[in-house]
């Protein structure tokens, strides 16, 4: 059978229906079963409706998403398909995720004067507590201040569940809209085709069901980043773009300390000498940052706060899943043994070195600006890999970058459609019901997939090995 861009946008468009169907029968709805396992869901009404379907429609969107690739006709055909896509969304209720009644509790104690850096959304209580996950509810917020704003608005403006849902979905689909504008411009920057940018980072089956479905406040990190990021390419020489971007990169830090690892990249990427590239872009960032902080009236409490999160334990993070494998092992001797602190902590230590590296590397380059914007892809997938916690939405975030700056994007597309498929329509993650042997067989894979890339990379460096041709700097670049 010969595929065509019109199949797949309709097999796409089906998947995103059977998707919603599934929301709609067994979403996170206010009333669910907290406690839901695959197996009470499948025992459930509508049980194996809403597995199947769920699965069936997260199947077809990833390998239209996948074939996709070789038959885009054009950028505005690749947004226009993804946009399709995410219609079925706008009308579901929240899907692949509970966060977001949080994010409401969380908006209605900063409307109640309560701190949501030293309490957990219990202490108000919230109106909607009762729809929080138990884990959740005594953890305080590991967000930015400008999200807890933010998400009080969304309260105010909404009135009730329904309404603030509709908010934060309009905001989210804002946000979305804002990456596509600024993703052209940054692929052509780095030679990749903007159609393919555009494809790879909005039609991928973690946009619908997780950052728009969820709704996530991810979408407003990467749509101020990649905002930002745009006016760094387009308008580099005027200074007043660049104190704009740097503000733009402020607000998304503001939102989730994440965006954080972009900034020094982004510094590079602006223009020369870097120490005025680092006044107006570094500078901008920095008080904007603090001006939110301090005219919120939450203070810098958000910053240890940001630890909180760090207690989910669970094996899709890799340091993660290397230490609950070492503790497996250690228990056979010692009950009481715990190698998650000391390897997390030692992968936090390597972050900060790659991070440093990568800098260095794009500064070194024939082309900064250009290497920079690669450089903070791949800052972002160090920090995805080397986090203590990776939820699936998380894959967006380099995926993002990456399919403006590279074409040699399969892995994460890959680990975008595994991530996919490890979430229920009711947010239930599958990988908590499988801690053993899952963390093993994480820690298995990654010691093969080391072994490889250093197999590799000493066959290149081989004596006997041919060098090949050389590929000029503005080649290698776009790569």
């Amino acid at each position: 059978m010969v595929v065509t861009s019109r199949f797949l946008r309709y097999l796409g468009l089906a998947g995103s229906v059977l998707l919603a169907v599934a929301g709609c029968l067994g979403g996170a709805l206010p009333a669910a079963d907290l406690a839901a396992t695959p197996v009470s869901i499948a025992r459930g009404p509508y049980g194996p409706a809403i597995l199947g379907l769920w699965l069936a429609g997260t199947a077809l969107q990833a390998y239209a998403w996948w074939a996709g690739r070789a038959c885009i006709p054009s950028a505005r055909w690749a947004l226009t398909t993804a946009l399709v896509w995410m219609v079925p969304f706008l009308l579901v209720p929240p899907v692949g995720s509970r966060d977001i009644y949080s994010y409401m509790c969380q908006g209605e104690m900063y409307l109640h004067g309560v701190d949501p850096y030293t309490n957990g959304v219990g202490a108000l209580p919230c109106t909607w507590l009762e729809t929080v996950s138990p884990v959740w509810r005594d953890t305080a917020t590991p967000y930015g201040p400008l999200f807890i704003v933010i998400a009080a608005a969304a309260i105010s403006v909404g009135g009730s569940l329904t309404g603030a849902l509709i908010v934060f979905r309009l905001i989210t689909l804002a946000a979305i809209l804002a990456i596509a504008a600024g993703l052209p411009a940054l692929a052509r920057r780095c030679g990749v085709e903007p159609r393919l940018a555009l494809w790879v980072g909005l039609a991928g089956p973690l946009i619908g069901a997780h950052l728009l479905g969820a709704p996530h406040n991810d979408a407003i990190m990467l749509g101020l980043a990649v905002v930002a990021l745009l006016l760094i390419v387009r308008m580099s020489s005027h200074p007043v773009a660049l104190l704009a971007a740097g503000a733009l990169l402020g607000l998304a830090v503001a939102v989730k300390a994440t965006a954080v690892v972009i900034v020094p990249f982004a510094v590079l990427a602006a223009s020369r000498p870097l120490w005025r590239a680092a006044a107006s872009v570094g500078g901008s960032a920095l008080a904007v940052l603090t001006a939110v902080t301090v005219t919120s009236g939450l203070g810098f409490g958000w910053i240890p706060a940001m630890r909180g999160g760090s207690s989910l334990i669970q094996f899709t993070s890799p340091p993660t899943a290397i230490g609950m494998t070492l503790t497996y092992i250690g228990r056979l001797f010692d009950p009481g043994f715990d190698a998650v602190p000391a390897v997390r902590t030692l992968a936090l230590a390597l972050l900060a070195a790659v991070l440093v590296a990568l800098w260095w590397w794009a500064y070194r380059s024939p082309d900064p600006a250009r290497a920079a914007l690669r450089g903070a892809a791949l800052a972002l997938v160090a920090f995805v890999a080397l986090a203590p916690v990776f939820h699936p939405w998380y894959a967006l975030w380099p995926l993002t970058l990456l399919a403006a700056t590279t074409t040699r994007v399969r892995a994460v597309m890959l680990i975008s459609v595994a991530a996919a498929f490890s979430v229920l329509p009711d947010g239930s993650g599958l990988t908590r019901f499988v801690k053993f042997p899952g963390a093993p067989i994480v820690t298995l894979l990654l010691v093969v997939l080391l072994v490889t890339v250093v197999r590799r990379s000493g066959e290149r460096g081989s004596p006997g090995s041919s060098p090949g041709p050389v590929a000029s700097p503005h080649r290698s670049a776009g790569r």
